[in-house]
């Protein structure tokens, strides 16, 4: 894929202007109701006392993938103890989302409706942030990951507020869709040296492989004669969008240890050198 190079205060423009454009679309756009079948999934099967247990089930992996990532920035023997203090909010609030959709969807499908619905994408909100976040730290700079990983929390918290309150999904859409071209472009710019080496374009390929999912939920529970949905497949495929991030992180972990490594030998061996 062809790379730019785009500097911060190019891409803080940009961010700026599109940011702009989508509050302006969601001001001006006509209100999108939700479906009325939105909640009526395609897998209703339930497990004994378990509902729509495919549905719920397969939000492990998006537990799996928060546990893995605590485990890297927690675990004082791992090396992405290193990272820079930016890098490991933004993974932070990433995981802790992933963490929080985890619950969430999984109280919404045990029990689909609006008010359980809120909540899910209320957990959705942190991850989308941190995930925005760690592609601008990756390709553009710390300061604005971080301010745009907080503006993206806050316009997701607010669109969530609005469809829940006032039955209008476009901000929703606009936001999520926002966040992924914002991902989309940053994936045709060049790598930051030094950053986070994070492979966008993988990122992308399973969160477009979870769309195809969730939009054949019914498709795929037929073709497999019942026995998974495109739903639950969703979830799982989802949840892989975390593999890059969480390697990407331990190489940088362990990157940094390098080089303070080499930095700590090399001044030891010049002070020796001096001493004798």
């Amino acid at each position: 894929m062809p790379s730019v190079s785009i500097s911060p205060a190019s891409a803080l423009r940009a961010l700026y202007w599109g940011a702009a454009l989508l509050l302006l679309a969601a001001w001006l756009g006509p209100a999108v109701p939700q479906p009325q079948d939105f909640h009526a999934f395609a897998d209703q099967r339930a497990w004994g006392a378990l509902p729509h247990a495919l549905d719920v089930l397969s939000n492990l992996g998006f537990a799996w993938a928060a546990v893995a990532g605590a485990r890297l920035l927690l675990d004082r023997r791992s090396q992405a103890l290193a990272l820079a203090p930016a890098l490991r909010w933004l993974a932070a609030l990433f995981f802790t989302g992933l963490a929080c959709s985890a619950i969430g969807s999984s109280v919404y499908h045990w029990a689909p409706h609006d008010a359980t619905l809120a909540g899910d994408r209320l957990g959705m909100s942190m991850a989308f942030a941190g995930m925005l976040g760690l592609a601008l730290q990756s390709r553009i700079a710390d300061r604005v990951a971080v301010r745009a990983a907080v503006a993206m929390l806050v316009a997701a918290v607010a669109s969530v507020l609005v469809w829940l309150h006032g039955g209008n999904l476009l901000p929703w859409a606009l936001v999520q869709g926002g966040g992924m071209l914002a991902v989309l472009g940053l994936a045709c710019v060049a790598p930051r040296h030094g950053a986070l080496a994070l492979r966008l374009g993988a990122v992308i390929a399973w969160y477009g492989a979870a769309k195809l999912l969730e939009w054949g939920d019914a498709a795929v529970f037929e073709a497999t004669a019942g026995l998974v949905s495109g739903h639950s497949l969703k979830h799982v495929v989802a949840a892989a969008a975390a593999l890059p991030v969480i390697t990407a992180l331990r190489a940088a972990g362990t990157a940094r240890m390098t080089i303070t490594g080499t930095m700590c030998a090399d001044a030891c061996g010049h002070g020796g050198a001096t001493n004798r």
